[in-house]
């Protein structure tokens, strides 16, 4: 695995890689370098020679703050030393970060990782009101009704792949657009929901919220029903965003086949019990899950791809005592 080094002026980098893990859950091979104002060059060298050490591997990737600035110009000194096997790059930022994690699942050197990262985290730089945003070339966008296709034409087998079929309560956000895109690859992102569909802002802050490369689509759930049914999304790999579990029922007892359901996490509110840190249920949330587990539907229980999976109803028989009943 590539070892990454994250280094900056004062405790930027400290702070990032902290964001970094709430996203994207705990690193392997990640070491941080803060340059702090009492501290001179020899200080931050020995410090990233350390960092080398600590991440024990042939392929480094340094990100860094600023170009020029000291924490590169010491990690440039490195670099020098096996530039076949080590790499840097300036400028970070949350998404740079994000996508080196993710780039590692896939890619084995430090210069691949490089080369991937950079437009990631250009395209990350966004600001509102969209009038201010420097103007770039329309993507154009195809519509989940796939109406510019024949009816009753048949791509690639005919069925929709689900990648992924997640509840989350926030739906569309950091670690669904980071994470678990990239673990899964989806070339859609379909949140399935009567109310976010029924809501424009919302509903456009959701699709804004997608991440490059993959188009997202609010609908209601008699439309995934009739996706599902449509032979023209053959060629389609969709993750799925449930806002409930009753939600998720509803579609797969109208004939939606969803082996797995990903719990990722449910808000808290008044009547909720909180069976981890991310997931609070009542009793019908857990007379929901029971009925999903009749019907043969099994239960990933993780908010990011590299947390150890939990046991859904180990969960909630541990909260017996505080009113939830299997």
């Amino acid at each position: 695995m590539v070892g990454i080094i994250i280094a900056s002026h004062g405790e930027f980098a400290a702070g990032i890689k902290q964001s970094g893990t709430m996203i994207f859950g705990e690193q392997e091979k990640v070491e941080t370098v803060v340059f702090m104002p009492n501290e001179g060059p020899e200080d931050l060298q020995r410090k990233l020679q350390e960092a080398i050490k600590k991440v024990d591997s042939e392929e480094i990737l340094f990100l860094v703050d600023l170009w020029g600035g000291s924490p590169f110009n010491q990690a440039n000194k490195l670099f020098e030393e096996a530039p076949e096997k080590r790499a840097i790059v300036a400028g970070l930022n949350l998404p740079m970060l994000i996508e080196a994690y993710a780039s590692r699942f896939t890619m084995t050197t430090a210069h691949e990782i490089a080369k991937a990262i950079a437009p990631t985290a250009i395209d990350g730089v966004k600001v509102r009101p969209d009038e201010l945003q420097p103007k770039q070339e329309p993507v154009k966008q195809q519509s989940v009704a796939q109406s510019t296709i024949p009816e009753g034409t048949v791509l690639g087998d005919g069925k929709i792949k689900f990648v992924l079929a997640r509840i989350d309560t926030r739906l569309l956000h950091g670690q669904v657009a980071t994470n678990w895109t990239k673990s899964t690859n989806p070339n859609r992102i379909i949140i399935v929901s009567d109310s976010v569909s029924k809501d424009e802002l919302r509903k456009k802050l959701i699709e804004q919220a997608a991440p490059p490369g993959v188009r997202a689509h609010v609908i209601p759930l008699d439309k995934l029903v009739k996706v599902y049914n449509d032979p023209r999304f053959g060629d389609t790999k969709a993750l799925l965003l449930f806002e409930t579990p009753q939600d998720a029922l509803t579609v797969i007892e109208k004939g939606v086949e969803i082996p797995e359901l990903n719990i990722g996490s449910m808000a808290h509110s008044v009547g909720k019990v909180q069976v981890n840190n991310v997931l609070s249920l009542d009793q019908d949330d857990v007379d929901v899950y029971k009925k999903l587990r009749d019907l043969g539907v099994k239960f990933d229980v993780r908010k990011v791809s590299n947390d150890s999976p939990a046991d859904l109803f180990k969960l909630i028989e541990a909260k017996s005592n505080e009113g939830l009943k299997l």
